[in-house]
C-alpha cells in the first residue's frame, strides 16, 4: 500500500495552470479591432482620394428623354470602369467606381446604362469607341471572354466599362452591334 500514497500525493500536488490571461486577451482583441478599423479608414480614404484626383471629370451624360426604339437590352451586372487601357486604374468620380446590378439598353442614340442603388449615365453613340469580350477590369477577374468591355469617350478621356451579363452567351451579340454601329457612326462621320 506504500505504492499507491506517492500516486496519490503527486496527483494532489499537481495544480493545473490557468488556462487563460483575459487581461492580455482582450488587450489583443481590442488592439487587432483598432488595426482593422485603422486599415478600414485609410483605404476609404485612399478612395475618396482617388475622386478627387478624377475630380476633372466632367458630369456624366444623362439619357434623352426619348432615346428611340431598343437595339438590345441586357441585365447584369456592371463592375466599374477604368482609364482605356489600364484594366487597373479604376475610375471612382461620378460613381463609376461602384459596382451595382445594371440594365443596359442599346439604342440609335446610345447606351443607356441604369443602376439601381447608383448613378445612372449614358453613352451618346458618337461617343463609343469599341466593344470587346475580356477577362478582367480592376478587382474583379472572370474566364476568358467572360466580361463586356465597351471603351467609350468622355471629355478627353477614354474609359473601359465592365459589363457582365446575367446570360454570358448574349456578350458576342453586344460586341457585334455595337461594333456596327461605331464603324457605322465613323463612316458617317467622315463623309
Amino acid at each position: 500500500m506504500t505504492s499507491v500514497a506517492p500516486v496519490i500525493l503527486l496527483a494532489a500536488e499537481k495544480e493545473s495552470a490557468e488556462v487563460t490571461d483575459w487581461a492580455a486577451r482582450v488587450g489583443w482583441v481590442v488592439g487587432l479591432g483598432l488595426f482593422v478599423a485603422l486599415v478600414y479608414w485609410l483605404m476609404r480614404e485612399g478612395w475618396k482620394w482617388r475622386g478627387t484626383l478624377q475630380s476633372d471629370l466632367p458630369v456624366l451624360p444623362a439619357a434623352p428623354d426619348s432615346p428611340g426604339r431598343a437595339k438590345l437590352t441586357m441585365s447584369g451586372r456592371y463592375h466599374g470602369s477604368t482609364t482605356a487601357g489600364q484594366w487597373l486604374d479604376r475610375i471612382v468620380a461620378h460613381g463609376l467606381g461602384t459596382r451595382s446590378r445594371v440594365e443596359l439598353t442599346l439604342t440609335d442614340a446610345g447606351l443607356d446604362v441604369v443602376r439601381p442603388g447608383a448613378a445612372d449615365f449614358f453613352v451618346p453613340v458618337a461617343a463609343l469607341r469599341e466593344a470587346r469580350l475580356d477577362k478582367g477590369i480592376a478587382g474583379k477577374v472572370l474566364t476568358e471572354g467572360g466580361l463586356l468591355v465597351v471603351t467609350w469617350a468622355h471629355g478627353d478621356k477614354l474609359i473601359d466599362s465592365g459589363f457582365r451579363s446575367d446570360h454570358a452567351a448574349e456578350h458576342n451579340e453586344w460586341v457585334d452591334t455595337l461594333n456596327d454601329m461605331i464603324n457605322k457612326t465613323e463612316t458617317e462621320g467622315a463623309r
